[in-house]
């Protein structure tokens, strides 16, 4: 049996793919906790905005700040579904990633078991083996 895990390479691609996964899922969870605050911040900014018209102009310039803060809110929105997207995407991702590692984890925890079994088993043949040629070096000893 080959001493080291003969897919090791194998199980090093898949450790990396599942890192760089990983990473990824932290990227796009960080994006989506950020839009949202941003969506937080644009809401309790709007609501803190006083709507005291004293002119025409003045009123037009709040229906124009109320449109562009709706446009505002509309593109934060269409953002914050595209970053959940994304994120439930790099999920997914991931739990793919993490699933072909894991099955070659256990293989080569297999394996490791398997070399252990066999250097126990070599080491307890040595044993009986000194053991026996002790005994029947004593006994050729003792008839002679």
């Amino acid at each position: 049996m080959a001493r080291t895990f003969p897919l090791a390479g194998l199980l090093r691609l898949r450790q990396i793919e599942k890192e760089h996964a990983a990473s990824d899922l932290a990227a796009a969870n960080a994006l989506r906790r950020d839009v949202g605050s941003q969506q937080a911040r644009a809401i309790a900014a709007l609501h803190n905005v006083t709507v005291e018209t004293t002119d025409v102009s003045s009123l037009f310039a709040v229906a124009a700040a109320r449109a562009s803060s709706r446009s505002m809110l509309a593109d934060l929105a269409a953002l914050a579904e595209r970053v959940e997207h994304d994120a439930v995407e790099a999920q997914a991702a991931f739990s793919a990633a993490k699933a072909k590692a894991v099955g070659l984890e256990k293989l080569e925890t297999r394996h490791r078991a398997e070399l252990t079994a066999l250097d126990l088993t070599v080491e307890q043949a040595a044993i009986d083996e000194a053991a026996t040629g002790a005994w029947v070096r004593e006994r050729k000893g003792s008839e002679g």
